[in-house]
C-alpha cells in the first residue's frame, strides 16, 4: 500500500530543523506548492498556517492527504521536536502514513545537479552535524554517515576528492573551509527543503517507513569517533 501512495498519493512533506523551514505538497511526484519558514523562532507556531496555505494553493483539503514526508534533523532541537509532534499529530488524526527522511540528506538534494555534497549544519557549542553525500541521478549514496563534532575534526579527516560543501554551517565557516582548498556552495546557501524529503522518499520509501509512528523520535547524531 506504502508503495501505491509514495508513486501516486497526495503528500505533504516539511521540515523545520534549520534557520529555514520548508513546507511543500505533491501528487504523482511533481510539487504542487511549497513555503518557506523565514523566521527560526516562529516555526512552531507558522508551521500548520504554512500547511495551510500550502494545500490551498494545491486546491487541496487536510483529508486528502495520504501520507507525511518529515525531516528527522539532526538541527535545532526545539525545530526538530516541532516537525516530528506535528507529523505524529496529523498523521493519528487522518490515519495516514509517515516517512522520515535525514534533514541532512534532504539538504544535499534540495539543490538540482549531481555530485558529492558535503552537508554541515551548525549545533550548539561551536559543533557542526555532517554527512557526506555522492548524488547520482537516480540514486544518493552515503559517502560519510551522519556525524556530529567540531569543524576542525572533520577537516581533519579524509574529504571525499571533488566534495562541495553545502548547508548553512558551511557558509558559517565559509572562510575556514576555502582556505583549507575546499569549494563551499554559492549562494543561496542550501537549507534541508520539503523537495529534498521529497525527492529522497521517491529514491527510496522503504528505507523512509515509520513504522509505529506514535512511538517514533526523531534521529540524533551521536559524537564524532575519527578512525
Amino acid at each position: 500500500m506504502n508503495e501505491q501512495v509514495v508513486s501516486d498519493g497526495l503528500l505533504l512533506a516539511f521540515d523545520t530543523s534549520s534557520s529555514v523551514g520548508s513546507v511543500a505538497v505533491s501528487r504523482n511526484g511533481i510539487v504542487l506548492a511549497q513555503a518557506e519558514l523565514r523566521q527560526q523562532h516562529k516555526h512552531a507556531s507558522a508551521l500548520i498556517p504554512a500547511v495551510r496555505t500550502v494545500l490551498s494553493t494545491a486546491s487541496a483539503d487536510k483529508r486528502e492527504i495520504d501520507g507525511i514526508v518529515v525531516g528527522e534533523g539532526p538541527g535545532s532541537f526545539t525545530g526538530v521536536r516541532v516537525s516530528a509532534a506535528t507529523a505524529k499529530g496529523m498523521a493519528h488524526a487522518l490515519e495516514i502514513p509517515v516517512w522520515a527522511v535525514s534533514s541532512l540528506a534532504a539538504t544535499a538534494l534540495s539543490v538540482g545537479g549531481y555530485g558529492i555534497r558535503y552537508v554541515l549544519f551548525d549545533a550548539r557549542n561551536q559543533r557542526i552535524y555532517g554527512a557526506c553525500y555522492n548524488v547520482k541521478k537516480t540514486s544518493i549514496e552515503t559517502l560519510i554517515p551522519p556525524h556530529s563534532g567540531t569543524l576542525q575534526e572533520v577537516l581533519a579527516t579524509e574529504v571525499p576528492t571533488g566534495a562541495i560543501f553545502f548547508g548553512e554551517g558551511s557558509c558559517s565557516h565559509r572562510s575556514v573551509i576555502e582556505k583549507l582548498g575546499f569549494q563551499v556552495q554559492r549562494l543561496p546557501m542550501a537549507h534541508p527543503g520539503a523537495n529534498g524529503l521529497l525527492r529522497y522518499l521517491e529514491l527510496y520509501p522503504d528505507l523512509c517507513t515509520v513504522d509505529t509512528i506514535l512511538g517514533w523520535e526523531p534521529r540524533y547524531i551521536r559524537e564524532w569517533k575519527s578512525g
